[in-house]
């Protein structure tokens, strides 16, 4: 008998289902949804305290557009890792996702199902197949953790 060199780690199948699901629901709510507006300050502000010269030169309303700009530039980010990840499936693969998940009309799993000619049973295993597929393509999987005594 072979003794096993290491012990490869057990993978948590609801959390990686769950970051998947989230990133997908993200990758549609960025691409639809106006994102809340920062509302730069408008009346003065008095303190006390005296101004600290620190290399901080723009003002609140400066910094809000720079925040602004920063979150749609993670939008953005987000939208095309998404995207990558899903052009990594083979072509059913990405129908599915692309159906269940990123189309601008929202289908329900029954709907999708029946439109593709597939049992409930087949389409459940294949979907869960490819969250496990895109979640390593994405580096988003969750594992267990085990502590393995010494």
């Amino acid at each position: 008998m072979r003794k096993q060199l290491f012990m490869l780690p057990e993978i948590d199948r609801e959390k990686t289902k769950a970051a998947v699901e989230t990133a997908l629901e993200n990758y549609r709510f960025y691409l639809l949804a106006e994102p809340e507006e920062h509302l730069p300050k408008v009346t003065a502000s008095y303190s006390l305290v005296p101004p600290a010269f620190s290399n901080q030169f723009h003002s609140s309303t400066e910094q809000a557009v720079i925040d602004r700009v920063d979150q749609e530039r993670a939008q953005k980010k987000h939208i095309e890792w998404v995207l990558r990840g899903v052009n990594r499936l083979n072509k059913m693969e990405r129908e599915i996702i692309y159906k269940r998940y990123l189309d601008d009309e929202e289908m329900f799993d029954y709907e999708l199902y029946n439109e593709l000619g597939m049992s409930e049973r087949r389409y459940y295993r294949i979907k869960a197949r490819i969250f496990y597929k895109l979640a390593f393509i994405l580096k988003i999987e969750e594992y267990k953790n085990e502590k393995h005594p010494v």
